[in-house]
């Protein structure tokens, strides 16, 4: 039976402004015979920042969203008074103990259901970290072609979002390591090898909304059907100012020294030209996914096998994947080398993408020690390969092995 609505709303402003209950909420639709309300959509969920924990409400028109980080007391109970009086048709609140959805009848009653709460696992435990750092309601997925103008995820698209989630989830915990700047100053932030920019502007996004980072990006790709396409993309979402985009190849690209160097799936040496523009720039934190591998496995087919590893490469698709995996191995060495904390991890599951193996570096300048350059340069000598990488960067490289 339908009940009072300022009852219910009530319900849901004590869940809003309760950041130990609160997961996410939504409110959207608009009441019969009223007009529509000021947003298409709008979210709320607890966020964990520097300064503290805040209310982030997330307003969508239909191509831009605003994000506002408010301070639990006076300023979040403010803006959920106000938006509890907008004339939204509905909101779909998930707390930990529940989740309450409410729909305001024709007569200006309120029609509320409310079920277990809908979580992932571990969020009971208040484990945050499980949902999704840029929702996929966010316009610039759907102006990118990956959801519906409601939000929903395309099914043809979904493997293309989860590699995005999965990048801004292996950048955000290294964002520490970025050097203090003066206020104001951006963060510089270069996609080598952009292709349609899928990453490009869900970094961007991120960066800007959810972890509040003034942000200069750029991005590189060779076909000058890529720059116009995604300078009208970023027109479109407002940033042409800030999110800009070169033709021309990764290696003599005029970009300005990154805080952030990233290349997704850069195939084959590029990957290399991508990781050498971002050790001469000693950018602090480099995220590449690398794709395809065909230089050190035709090096592998030119040279004698090293016993007695003949059983490893004598057929072709273990030769290939040998050489997968000499050639990242060989990539996170030579950063080391030069000065890099490196990490490779899964990037998403190989279900989703054989190209699965995400390297992570961070530079910190420390010399390498005997050990790594031993094992480099026993690794390279065994196997009589030259890495494309080591060639990039001979003059830094050569120096720190000798």
């Amino acid at each position: 039976m339908p009940i009072e609505l300022p009852a219910a709303l009530a319900e849901i402003e004590e869940v809003l402004l309760d950041p130990d209950r609160l997961v996410r909420a939504v409110a959207a639709g608009r009441r019969r015979g009223l007009d529509a309300p000021p947003w298409r959509r709008v979210e709320l969920r607890p966020v964990e920042l520097a300064a503290g924990r805040r209310l982030q409400v997330v307003r969508y028109d239909q191509t831009q969203a605003f994000t506002t980080n408010l301070a639990y007391g006076e300023p979040a109970a403010d803006t959920v008074a106000e938006l509890l009086a907008s004339p939204f048709g509905n909101w779909h609140v998930t707390a930990v103990d529940s989740t309450i959805q409410l729909r305001v009848t024709k007569r200006g009653g309120a029609q509320v259901h409310r079920s277990d709460p809908e979580l992932e696992p571990g969020d009971r435990e208040h484990d945050r970290a499980k949902l999704r750092l840029l929702h996929p309601a966010d316009p610039v997925f759907h102006l990118l072609g990956l959801t519906t103008a409601t939000g929903e995820i395309k099914p043809s698209r979904q493997d293309k979002l989860r590699q995005v989630e999965e990048f801004l989830r292996a950048l955000d915990p290294v964002l520490p390591n970025l050097p203090d700047r003066a206020d104001g100053q951006p963060v510089r932030v270069v996609d080598l090898g952009c292709g349609n920019a899928y990453l490009t502007f869900a970094a961007y996004r991120f960066l800007t909304a959810e972890r509040e980072l003034p942000v200069e990006l750029v991005g590189v790709d060779v076909k000058a059907q890529a720059r116009r396409h995604n300078t009208e993309l970023a027109a479109a979402l407002g940033v042409g100012d800030r999110v800009s985009f070169v033709e021309g190849s990764i290696a003599e690209a005029p970009v300005e020294a990154a805080d952030i160097a990233m290349a997704l799936h850069a195939c084959d040496t590029a990957t290399d030209e991508a990781l050498a523009v971002a050790v001469r720039q000693q950018s602090p934190l480099v995220l590449a996914a690398p794709c395809c591998h065909h230089d050190i496995a035709g090096q592998l087919r030119s040279v004698p096998t090293p016993a007695p590893y003949d059983l490893v490469v004598r057929h072709g698709i273990l030769r290939e994947r040998w050489a997968d995996v000499l050639t990242d191995a060989l990539r996170a060495a030579i950063l080391r080398l030069v000065g890099y904390r490196v990490e490779v991890l899964e990037f998403v599951p190989s279900r989703h993408t054989p190209r699965n193996v995400l390297i992570r570096a961070v530079y910190t300048g420390a010399a390498p020690t005997p050990e790594q350059v031993s094992d480099y340069r026993a690794l390279v000598r065994t196997w009589g390969v030259r890495p494309r990488l080591a060639v990039l960067i001979a003059d830094l490289l050569d120096p720190a092995i000798r």
